[in-house]
This record gives structure tokens, sequence and C-alpha cells, in this order.
């Protein structure tokens, strides 16, 4: 059993799905509000690793699929700034385990955790991209 970290957005579907699946692999779960959290550039940096700066962001954050922003032409100070201020735009969950950290459900540590590659692509996107948003973090969460 490891004890993964995991920020996340409260009320996402698709991150309790995520949860739901490293619990049942046997892992202990230690949820933490994403958007809340006192995040900085060196510590966001830590999560987003080598990743090319638009994987950093969110693409279902509202401001990312109304084009307001554009995370291919993000520099990645510009994506720090951006994220600092507005957490939202973060692709999630931010997983911690076992001394290594990524950014997204479809990598490592992920990967190990779970033993196993099938299902990641559907626990990774967004189980609502045509339906309302996710309820606000606070607001009571509908049943899906």
């Amino acid at each position: 059993m490891t004890r993964v970290i995991f920020y996340e957005k409260p009320g996402c579907g698709t991150n309790r799905k995520q949860k739901a699946m490293l619990a049942a692999a046997g892992h202990a779960v230690d949820e933490r509000n994403l958007l809340t959290e006192p995040w900085t550039e060196e510590r966001l940096l830590g999560f987003l690793g080598d990743m090319p700066v638009s994987a950093w962001f969110n693409p279902a954050a509202p401001r990312v699929k109304t084009g307001e922003i554009d995370p291919a032409a993000a520099t990645a100070a510009e994506a720090l700034a951006l994220m600092i201020k507005e957490p939202l735009l973060i692709r999630r969950p931010l997983i911690e385990a076992g001394g290594q950290r990524c950014a997204g459900f479809d990598k490592e540590p992920v990967l190990s955790l779970l033993g196993q590659n099938e299902g990641l692509e559907a626990a990774q996107g967004c189980s609502r991209p045509a339906g309302p948003p996710c309820p606000a973090p606070g607001a009571k969460a509908q049943v899906e």
C-alpha cells in the first residue's frame, strides 16, 4: 500500500473515479483541495516536470474551453502565473506518491500504482465534456 496525495477539484466526477481506482488498488488516498492549496512556481513545477507547457493546462477549464486562454501560446512563466492566480487552470489531478509527482492520471507514478494501463484513458478526461460544468467547490454535488 502506498500513500497517495491526491490534489483534486472537490466535486469533480472524474477525480472521484480516479480516487476510487487508487483505493481499489489498495492505496491510501489523502485528498487535498487543488483550488485552495498555497501553490508556488517551484512547487507546481515539481508536478509538471518535463511536460510541454500546453499540457500543464486543464483542457476542461472554462477559460481554456472558451479560447480566452490558449495553452499553446503560453510561455512557462505566463502559465505558472496564471495557474497560481487561478488553480482551476492546472491539469488535474496532481499526484504525489513514493517520492514521485505528476500532473494527470496517465503517467508515472499512477501507472505503477495501478499496475495496468487499461481504463486509464477513460479516467483522464472530463466526465462531463459536453454537459454542465461540475459544481463549484463547496456547492452541493449532484448525483451522476
